[in-house]
């Protein structure tokens, strides 16, 4: 694999798999809010604009993956508005954005990363995550406000992971060769979940979390996964979530997964729209 952008470059996950990503010889293109090749802000429209455009100046004729690894954690006194722009439309504006340049590169793959937080955590706002899914910001970002940025973080990785899962299999995604999948990890040894432990209201959470492996996912163990998922030893993952989170999802939801397909004609009606008369 030829050129890699990689947002949150400077730190955490991003910072891991740039560094695994180089050591396997491949050019990366970092993008983070410091010490990163391309120097943007996510948070803002006007950031995302010049990250796109850092990343198409530095790719030439085209991008062969693309790592969203940019996010921020839930605090008490965190606006969730801040999450709503970093972490669900800094990772789709980016996408779209680098999509074009995707489609010209060599067996293109796209990983965006998601959150087991999306699943494992209760009480995510339904409407939150249609308001992030419709685009509308003005909306998501009053409804993130109100609901806190602890419970704003699940509903951004929720839509994060149900964007992916739905542009994936579409012809500009698929059809035109691009990969695009996502990881959901656990709890991380990063600055992000250091942040939270030294917050008061927050540690006795992540201590509650049970990990049956025992211990947080080291970076470079994530890194490992978005490299797979950028290689060919991925080539017909599509449109797949991958869980890496030391075994907590499924020991607290172990028949989640599979859901069967209900298509009787009530479910059919809730899916589909379609009238069961």
């Amino acid at each position: 694999m030829g050129t890699v952008a990689v947002t949150g470059s400077a730190s955490g996950i991003g910072a891991a798999v740039t560094a695994r990503l180089a050591a396997d010889g491949v050019r990366v293109v970092g993008v983070d809010r410091r010490e990163a090749e391309v120097v943007a802000d996510l948070s803002t429209p006007d950031g995302r604009v010049a990250a796109v455009t850092g990343v198409l100046e530095r790719c030439g004729d085209g991008l062969d993956g693309l790592v969203t690894c940019a996010g921020m954690g839930g605090l008490p006194d965190r606006a969730g508005s801040l999450l709503v722009e970093v972490n669900y439309f800094g990772t789709v504006e980016m996408l779209t954005g680098l999509r074009p340049a995707l489609a010209a590169g060599t067996s293109p793959a796209a990983v965006a990363i998601a959150s087991n937080a999306a699943t494992i955590q209760p009480g995510v706002p339904d409407g939150l995550v249609a308001a992030l899914l419709a685009g509308d910001r003005p909306t998501a970002r009053a409804q993130a406000d109100e609901a806190g940025s602890v419970t704003a973080y699940a509903a951004t990785k929720v839509a994060v992971a149900r964007w992916a899962r739905r542009q994936a299999t579409a012809g500009a995604w698929a059809g035109a060769g691009i990969r695009l999948n996502a990881v959901a990890p656990g709890m991380v040894a990063t600055p992000l979940v250091d942040e939270q432990r030294a917050d008061a209201t927050m540690a006795p959470l992540l201590e509650a979390l049970p990990i049956p492996l025992g211990r947080p996912a080291r970076p470079e163990e994530l890194a490992a996964v978005v490299a797979f998922l950028l290689g060919d030893g991925a080539s017909f993952l599509c449109g797949t979530v991958l869980l890496a989170d030391g075994g907590s999802e499924a020991l607290l939801r172990p028949d989640a997964w599979p859901a069967p397909w209900d298509l009787t004609p009530d479910a059919a009606a809730s899916t589909f729209g379609v009238d069961p008369g």
